[in-house]
C-alpha cells in the first residue's frame, strides 16, 4: 500500500519521502503524514473502495475528487477553514494537503474541554457554507453519497429495527432526493480541527448537492451521544448543542427535517454499519435506541425538543456505567 503512495507523491512532483507515519483516517481511508525533509511535512490520503468495517460496505474511490473540489470552494469563502491541497494524483485517488498541528474537537470534548464558543463558530461557518450558491452541478456527487450515507447508515439501520423501519425510509427519501445547499456530508467532531481562528473541515469525501439538514444532524448527534458516554460533561454538551444550533439558526423546516434525521442518525450510530466506537456498553446502547425509537414516533419534533428531553432523561435515568 504504501508503495502506491510513495508512487503517487513521486508523480506529484515530491519526490520520495524521508518518512511516512500512518495516521487515524477513520474506516474510509489511508492518511499519512509524510516527512519530505527540511522540516516539510505533508500529509496524503487516499480512498478505499471497501471500507474498514466489519459489515461489507463499498464505496466509489472518485470520493477523493468530490473532497479536493469541495476543499477549493471552501478556500475562496474562507481558507482558514480547510488545509491548503497541494497535489492531486486522480488515477490513485490521492491527494497531499498541508499538515495543520491542531487538535482535534473530538478529543477535546472527550477530555471534558467543552467550549461553546468554539460550537458556535461552527454553527455559524455551517450556515455560510450552505448558503453557497451557483456550483449545484460541480457536486451532483449523489451516488457517492447514497453508497457513503444513506445506505449504510439510514437502510441498513432500518433492516435490523422493522418497527422503524418505515419512518428511517421515509426519512432517508426524504435526504436522497433534496437538492439544497452544498454539503459536506460527515461533520462530526474527528474531522474538525480545533484552529486558532475556529474550526477547520476535514474529510470531505461525501460532499455533494444535497440536503444542509443533514450536515447540521450529523453533528449534533455526536454532541448527545458524548453526553451518554461521559454524563458528567451532560450539561455543557447540551449547552454546545444549543449554541452550534443557535449560530446556525435553521429556518422551522429545516429544523424540523434536522430533528427527524437526528432521531435516526441517534440509532444509526448504534446499529449502523458505522457505529460509534465509545458506547461499548449495552446499557448505554440500549438508552440511546430506547430514546431514538421514541423520537421516531414524533412528528413535527424541533432539534431543542429534542436535545432537551434528551438531555432530561438522562440526567432522571441514566444508563448504567
Amino acid at each position: 500500500m504504501t508503495n502506491d503512495i510513495k508512487a503517487a507523491l513521486r508523480d506529484m512532483g515530491f519526490g520520495a519521502p524521508l518518512a511516512m507515519e500512518a495516521l487515524g483516517g477513520g474506516v474510509s481511508c489511508d492518511v499519512f503524514l509524510v516527512d519530505l525533509g527540511e522540516g516539510r511535512r505533508i500529509c496524503v490520503k487516499r480512498a478505499l473502495p471497501k471500507l474498514r468495517v466489519a459489515a461489507d460496505w463499498f464505496a466509489p474511490a472518485e470520493r477523493a475528487e468530490a473532497e479536493v473540489a469541495w476543499i477549493g470552494v471552501m478556500a475562496g469563502l474562507d481558507p482558514r477553514w480547510v488545509p491548503k491541497v497541494l497535489g492531486e494524483d486522480k488515477t490513485r485517488h490521492v491527494f497531499a494537503m498541508e499538515y495543520l498541528p491542531y487538535p482535534v474537537w473530538k478529543s477535546e470534548l472527550a477530555e471534558g474541554r467543552i467550549d461553546t464558543g468554539f460550537a458556535a463558530k461552527i454553527g455559524t461557518a455551517l450556515a455560510r457554507i450552505h448558503a453557497v450558491r451557483g456550483i449545484a452541478e460541480r457536486f451532483a456527487n449523489n451516488a457517492q453519497f447514497r453508497a457513503l450515507r444513506i445506505e449504510p447508515y439510514l437502510l441498513f439501520t432500518a433492516e435490523r429495527h422493522p418497527d422503524a423501519a418505515p419512518r428511517i425510509r421515509a426519512i432517508a427519501d426524504g435526504v436522497t432526493s433534496a437538492r439544497v445547499a452544498l454539503m459536506h456530508g460527515d461533520v462530526s467532531p474527528k474531522n474538525i480541527l480545533r484552529g486558532p481562528d475556529g474550526p477547520v473541515f476535514l474529510d470531505a469525501e461525501c460532499a455533494c448537492w444535497g440536503d444542509p439538514a443533514f450536515d447540521l444532524a450529523f453533528c449534533l448527534n455526536h454532541l448527545l451521544l458524548k453526553a451518554v458516554w461521559h454524563p458528567q460533561d451532560a450539561g455543557a454538551l447540551f449547552e454546545s448543542f444549543r449554541a452550534l444550533k443557535s449560530a446556525y439558526s435553521p429556518d422551522a423546516a429545516l429544523d424540523r427535517r434536522a430533528a427527524a434525521l437526528l432521531s435516526a442518525l441517534l440509532l444509526a450510530r448504534i446499529d449502523g454499519k458505522s457505529p460509534v466506537e465509545y458506547l461499548t456498553d449495552e446499557d448505554q446502547k440500549d438508552f440511546v435506541r430506547k430514546q431514538a425509537k421514541m423520537f421516531l414516533t414524533e412528528e413535527g419534533l424541533s432539534l431543542d425538543d429534542i436535545a432537551l428531553r434528551f438531555l432530561k432523561v438522562l440526567r432522571e435515568h441514566p444508563p448504567s456505567p
